[in-house]
């Protein structure tokens, strides 16, 4: 796998880990990165699965914790997701 790959995993996996701060569920996740980042849903699936695979505790953990008032609404998701892009996008690539 080439460098950019390599970066291109890493950015999603980072977005991924700013979608399970906002509490969103895997579909919110795959939804909103293909809507604000233009990520396909099967590579944020992917991502989210093998990050599954190596943290079964913690997801585990978050699925139980997971519950509808603690979620932020479509607006506010909406919001935090292009602030956090526009923060990622802003940053030095090699970090």
């Amino acid at each position: 796998m080439g460098d950019s790959s390599t970066s291109y995993i890493h950015m999603v996996q980072h977005l991924i880990e700013k979608c399970l701060i906002f509490n969103m569920t895997k579909e919110e996740c795959m939804e909103a990165l293909s809507k604000h980042a233009n990520i396909k849903p099967v590579i944020t699936s992917t991502v989210w699965n093998e990050l599954e695979k190596e943290n079964k505790e913690f997801f585990e953990a978050y699925a139980q914790s997971q519950s509808k008032q603690d979620r932020m609404s479509e607006e506010e998701t909406s919001r935090m997701i292009q602030k956090m892009i526009s923060d990622t996008s802003s940053k030095d690539p090699d970090e």
